[in-house]
């Protein structure tokens, strides 16, 4: 049975990662704001309301909730390039969710800036080599992540979530 949780599994921050995970996390990255837009397309009103799963966020809420997260994880790269292994704090994702923005405000506002959001990111990714992608931050609930593993933590997230929408949709015949 499916896990509606986790549709394309789920990350595992403790397994190293390769140069070829890299590039292909890093193709994800550049891809995801197209993806995403393309999952909600043509999505009525009510659509777009429905929990992905029981209990779940809306889809509205997963769209919303995709650049929140991608910006947290693009200031800890700029942290970690431009400090030795920064602390970096993590949030509470549910309670953003739950805030009135994240539950009413256009999808579009938030696919726009996915988009800005990514074009920026991946000029900054694209760029790293060797040591770079080997320094690291120190994440308050998970301890020290290195940029190659994060690099790829974020290939997954935009897929997981697009898989949200899309696996809902396929299940309800959207």
């Amino acid at each position: 049975m499916e896990d509606l949780r986790y549709p394309i599994g789920n990350f595992d921050l403790r397994n190293p990662v390769t140069p070829d995970e890299v590039k292909r996390a890093l193709d994800d990255i550049e891809e995801a704001p197209a993806k995403v837009r393309q999952a909600v397309a043509s999505l009525d009103p009510e659509q777009i309301e429905t929990p992905y799963r029981p209990g779940g966020w809306t889809i509205r809420q997963v769209v919303h909730h995709i650049p929140d997260s991608h910006i947290n994880s693009y200031t800890r790269f700029r942290f970690a390039l431009t400090e030795s292994n920064p602390p970096v704090k993590g949030y509470m994702e549910d309670r953003w969710a739950e805030l009135v923005d994240a539950r009413t405000a256009s999808m579009d506002l938030s696919l726009n800036l996915l988009e800005a959001l990514h074009k920026r990111w991946i000029i900054l990714l694209r760029s790293l080599k060797g040591e770079d992608l080997k320094r690291t931050f120190q994440h308050s609930q998970y301890g020290p992540i290195s940029l190659d593993r994060n690099i790829c933590l974020y290939g997954w997230h935009g897929r997981h979530h697009t898989a949200h929408i899309t696996s809902l949709r396929k299940r309800m015949g959207w």
